[in-house]
């Protein structure tokens, strides 16, 4: 009897392949059935987990047959991944501020002497006006080009307020103070500044950074939304033309350039005509500076200011005088003569990043009792910057 149905559902499976696999697959359902329901998943479903993508709590579809990652824990602290990651993510080393970059070269001139002056104070020797300390600290104060007359007035008032040895500490800050009451010495010169258009003027010897002076101040006050005109009127120099002219297209205002054979006066003229014509905020004028001519060069700048204030009453509104800083108490002799043409309401310091003896502005300062207006630490149009004292002393003597 079994050999008998084998041989049926032999026949009947050959039979099943000639009319259809579907009649084939109805004959061989005829063996018993599993165990499992057919409306249950199958086995292998069964196992098939269910995933989580982090950070979302969706469950994936239950027929899903593509497994959805699961994200990984963050790599432990000291990990590669973690070194990595601070690696990139690393800041970028400090920029040094404006003015630590401007009085570098003077800063490590004098702090060297400083902490030699310093030590001093171990000195076995009776505290008094001549203890070793004081010739120490006017080396130093000579070296960083204050002057003879600014240091002596600094070590006297030193003096008196250190009866007894000080600490190193209360030394320096006592110092600062001092170099602080300088500048606050020195009254600011009156300068309206509710005009327009609002005239300056820049003098000062050739090559002591007037044109550049002049092109960064433009640059500013068109930063500022003013309209600016300048006026290139150092005639007997062609470069000073071409590089004021170059500074005015790169920044987009009008340059007033001398007419062939003009002098400065008549630049100058032209320059503020042209202000009030047009309506300009400011008009800023260079000037030449010519040493080996030194009688004629002041005697034009004299003719300059006549001829600004005939056509604006009480103009130049300002008049800055450029000084190289690099020429240390050289720097206060150009000052002197050239104060003496042109009543000077500000000194612009320029090279102040290239120079050692930042000490000058100073005896500058106090000589001539004209504030310091502008200091120079660069080439860009960022590196002119207003003077301030506090910043001064505290990177002079940090």
């Amino acid at each position: 009897m079994g050999l008998e149905n084998d041989l049926i559902v032999w026949v009947s499976a050959g039979f099943a392949a000639l009319i259809g696999s579907s009649w084939g697959f109805w004959l061989l359902l005829k063996k018993p059935k599993s165990s499992s329901s057919p409306k249950n998943e199958p086995s292998s479903a069964k196992a098939a987990p269910r995933t989580i993508t982090a950070p979302s709590s969706k469950v994936a579809p239950e027929d899903s047959s593509i497994p959805v990652a699961v994200a990984e824990p963050s790599a432990p602290l000291g990990s590669a991944t973690s070194a990595t990651s601070d690696a990139q993510e690393a800041p970028k080393a400090a920029v040094p501020a404006p003015w630590e970059m401007a009085l570098k070269k003077s800063r490590e001139s004098l702090f060297s002497r400083w902490k030699d002056a310093l030590s001093e104070l171990t000195s076995s020797e009776s505290w008094n006006a001549k203890h070793p300390l004081w010739e120490k600290l006017e080396e130093t104060l000579l070296a960083a080009d204050l002057g003879p007359n600014m240091t002596e007035r600094l070590l006297e008032s030193l003096k008196k307020d250190f009866l007894e040895k000080p600490e190193a500490d209360v030394l320096k800050e006592k110092l600062r103070e001092k170099m602080l009451q300088v500048f606050a010495a020195v009254p600011l010169r009156e300068v309206k500044t509710d005009v327009k258009p609002f005239v300056t003027v820049l003098i000062g010897v050739n090559g002591a950074g007037k044109t550049t002076t002049a092109g960064k101040l433009a640059s500013q006050a068109k930063a500022q939304g003013k309209k600016v005109i300048l006026g290139a009127g150092d005639t007997f120099r062609a470069a000073a033309v071409d590089q004021l002219k170059t500074w005015a297209d790169r920044i987009g205002v009008e340059c007033i350039l001398p007419a062939q054979g003009a002098n400065p006066a008549a630049v100058a003229f032209d320059a503020v005509a042209a202000a009030i014509a047009r309506e300009a905020d400011e008009v800023i004028i260079d000037t030449a500076g010519r040493l080996h001519t030194k009688d004629n060069l002041m005697d034009e700048l004299k003719k300059v200011i006549r001829v600004i204030d005939k056509k604006i009453p009480g103009a130049p509104h300002r008049v800055l005088l450029v000084l190289d800083a690099t020429l240390g108490q050289n720097a206060l002799i150009q000052a002197k003569e050239f104060s003496a043409a042109a009543s000077a309401t500000g000194v612009v310091l320029t090279k102040l990043d290239g120079s050692a003896k930042g000490g000058a502005a100073f005896a500058v300062s106090a000589d001539l009792g004209i504030p310091v207006s502008y200091v120079g630490t660069g080439e860009s149009v960022d590196d002119l910057r207003t003077f301030s004292p506090q910043d001064f002393v505290q990177h002079l003597l940090p």
